[in-house]
């Protein structure tokens, strides 16, 4: 608290000692004894003036230490102290109160962040337990190809893969909280990892009768494979849901000023406008991703945009309804830093 905020609750004291000055130059005036002056009034002013000037510095000065246990710098995160040293009766209940609710809080964000541990724990279990029997699914599946039509083992095939992406993102979405414990930054080239994603995603682009087309130079970044593998994933797998059979989807590179960029175009149906913007937006799934046949679940583009900025990278969109969807990710030079918003290459 400014001293000039602590004049203003002292706003009555002083109203009331210069009530009091006031006061008694007026008796002063009507008592006969008393050869009354000006001068006398002025210095009697001058001296409780100078009294209370005083007595409201002291008493700052010793609230002030009081109060700065209040004045935490809400940017930081440190543990909110207990308030001590008081004073007054008055400050002692509320210090009492303030330490009461300090303890209730703290006790129960130890249990939230217990909870939470048990829940990611639980959630990475379940994870690795489930994709015990998917895997066995799969093989299942392969056995049993020519005993049914091209059709079902399809349809049991993408099935078994889209359980398989959403055991995916449940985990990643679990160690979004973890990721400075998983990942390791290291060089690698761009075009090999994009080329390990394609070949993950390749029944989806026979299936489809989708077009793939690999542009530009390669070129070597610094990124986590695991994690870079994942957003790929996700833009890819995007790309190929939302574009019709005998559409195409592009992936170029290339290099400038600011870094190097990755550039997955598809020739979908495109996003509107109005869902443009929330794209990235956790559990948003749009227009789009509504009908039965997408059937999207809205954290995919969540996931790829939270973990490109963990990593460093910037992600962009571009799209035109009815001509397509751009995802752009950059990686950066070591040496670039972005002195502007880079919402700039988000288009309405």
């Amino acid at each position: 608290m400014t001293f000039f905020n602590y004049l203003k609750d002292q706003f009555r004291l002083i109203l009331l000692w210069l009530g009091f000055n006031c006061l008694t130059g007026f008796i002063l005036w009507l008592t006969p004894e008393v050869k009354f002056n000006f001068a006398s009034l002025f210095y009697i002013f001058l001296l409780g003036m100078i009294l209370l000037a005083i007595f409201l510095g002291l008493d700052y000065q010793q609230r002030k230490r009081w109060w700065q246990q209040l004045e935490l710098d809400s940017d930081q995160y440190v543990e909110t102290p207990s308030l001590s040293n008081a004073r007054t009766y008055e400050e002692e209940l509320y210090q009492e109160y303030f330490n009461e609710i300090h303890r209730e809080h703290f006790l129960l964000l130890n249990n939230v962040k217990q909870q939470s541990e048990e829940q990611k724990d639980y959630i990475d279990s379940w994870v690795h337990e489930i994709k015990v029997p998917l895997a066995s699914l799969t093989l299942i599946s392969e056995t049993i190809e020519d005993d049914i039509s091209e059709k079902r083992y399809n349809q049991l095939r993408n099935n078994l893969n889209r359980m398989d992406d959403y055991v995916e993102q449940v985990l990643y979405y679990s160690r979004l909280d973890s990721f400075s414990k998983d990942y390791l930054i290291n060089s690698y080239s761009l075009k090999r990892i994009v080329q390990q994603t394609i070949r993950d995603s390749k029944e989806y682009f026979i299936q489809k009768n989708i077009r793939f087309s690999l542009v530009g130079e390669d070129y070597a970044v610094l990124t986590d494979e695991k994690w870079l593998h994942f957003i790929l994933n996700q833009l890819i797998s995007n790309g190929i849901k939302y574009t019709e059979s005998g559409g195409s989807i592009t992936i170029s590179f290339s290099k400038n000023e600011r870094g190097t960029w990755l550039n997955v175009a598809d020739t979908g149906i495109g996003i509107p406008t109005e869902d443009l913007q929330r794209i990235f937006d956790k559990g948003f799934t749009g227009n789009n991703g509504r009908n039965e046949e997408t059937n999207s679940t809205g954290l995919g583009l969540y996931l790829a945009k939270s973990l490109s900025e963990k990593l460093g990278h910037h992600l962009y969109v571009e799209s035109q309804v009815g001509k397509g969807t751009s995802f752009q990710l950059l990686f950066p030079h070591l040496n670039y830093y972005a002195e502007t918003d880079e919402n700039f290459m988000l288009h309405d």
